[in-house]
């Protein structure tokens, strides 16, 4: 009998699929399944407690559903990394969130340059289509590990030289208040499922076709839409959550960051 085997109390009230959770989580808290490392296949599982294999994965489906585990269909079950928790873009800039937990946070400025709105770009700020507009895109990451894909877009009549500006040192929400006096009044916000494209992919450190969480942003002064920004966050690291306080009518908004 092993080990394993022996932590299971058959006798008990504590069902054996509850008792199993109990027994992986505290491999993942206590470190001993450290981040990135294979856990036990189902039949493992299963052959050493001496359970059935649908037990077994009941239970790695539902750490999986938590995010403690990532499951990889033909490979095998993975300790998902731990989790920070931080609010939505549209109230503080990821960085200063990030840096504010005591996170290493870089930018890569990956282009900045201005074009012609296109369609969607142009409806979104309310201007033609292609009035000039400069296109800020950046790579942020936290200890080295990228998370998001920043495209923003902002009409050269509201903020004229923005190409110049140290997008990189600074946040963009700073200095489209500092120096333009762009400061947001409203934030209209969409969010999508997507699949990282072949021109994404090598931004973000994934393979074309993995999934990722698309945010639309569109921020408004009190006289109209100054900025259009698009951000793509790694599927396997961000968890965006929702937070309605019906009495007031307000609401808030949790980013959760797989580190």
């Amino acid at each position: 009998m092993t080990a394993a085997f022996e932590g299971l109390d058959r006798r008990g009230p504590v069902p054996l699929y509850a008792q199993l959770d109990d027994i992986l989580r505290r491999h993942i808290d206590s470190g001993e399944w450290a981040t990135g490392m294979m856990v036990p296949s189902e039949n493992a599982i299963a052959r050493d407690y001496g359970i059935s294999r649908m037990t077994a994965r009941g239970v790695l489906n539902g750490l999986a559903d938590e995010g403690l585990l990532v499951r990889v269909p033909g490979k095998g079950t993975y300790v998902a990394a731990p989790k920070i928790e931080t609010s939505s873009p549209a109230f503080h800039g990821i960085r200063a969130q990030l840096e504010a937990q005591g996170f290493e946070t870089t930018t890569q400025l990956v282009r900045a340059q201005v074009v012609p709105a296109g369609r969607r770009v142009a409806r979104h700020l309310g201007v033609d289509a292609g009035t000039q507009v400069t296109l800020i895109e950046r790579v942020r990451s936290a200890d080295g590990n990228p998370i998001s894909l920043h495209r923003s877009w902002v009409p050269v009549a509201l903020a004229p030289d923005l190409i110049d500006r140290d997008v990189v040192g600074e946040q963009l929400c700073t200095i489209l208040a500092r120096d333009y006096g762009l400061e947001a009044a409203r934030v209209s916000q969409q969010l999508e499922s997507v699949q990282v494209d072949d021109a994404d992919a090598p931004l973000l450190g994934l393979p074309a076709g993995r999934p990722a969480l698309q945010l639309e942003d569109t921020s408004s002064a009190e006289r109209g839409p100054y900025e259009f920004s698009r951000i793509t966050f790694r599927g396997d690291r961000i968890r965006l959550g929702f937070t309605f306080d019906i009495a007031s009518g307000s609401v808030s908004h949790d980013v959760t960051t797989h580190m």
